[in-house]
């Protein structure tokens, strides 16, 4: 009989290489309301959101925005809004 008394014991972790932190959110019009891409510091999107939301909110928070979305090397990475929206565009870059 097994020292656990009927209770399983828990499995091993699995180890997952760590995830790279969000460098960029980018707050664009989209149509009717504006939206938060998280990008990493590849360009990579890894999220979008209201712009709106607290969360949102709360990571741009006392950082200051930069209007650099029109520049080439946004090009991929916001390759589906118009020239207009990409100058509209405010890009704020976090701290890792």
């Amino acid at each position: 009989m097994s020292q656990t008394f009927g209770m399983e014991s828990p499995g091993g972790h699995v180890s997952r290489p760590e995830r790279a932190p969000v460098r960029f959110v980018v707050v664009i019009d989209s149509g009717d309301t504006p939206i938060a891409r998280l990008m990493l510091a590849t360009r990579e999107q890894v999220a979008e959101f209201d712009a709106g939301a607290p969360e949102v909110v709360q990571m741009i928070a006392g950082v200051r925005a930069a209007k650099v979305a029109a520049t080439a090397e946004w090009d991929v990475a916001l390759k589906g809004h118009s020239v207009q929206e990409r100058h509209a565009a405010d890009v704020y870059t976090l701290d890792v």
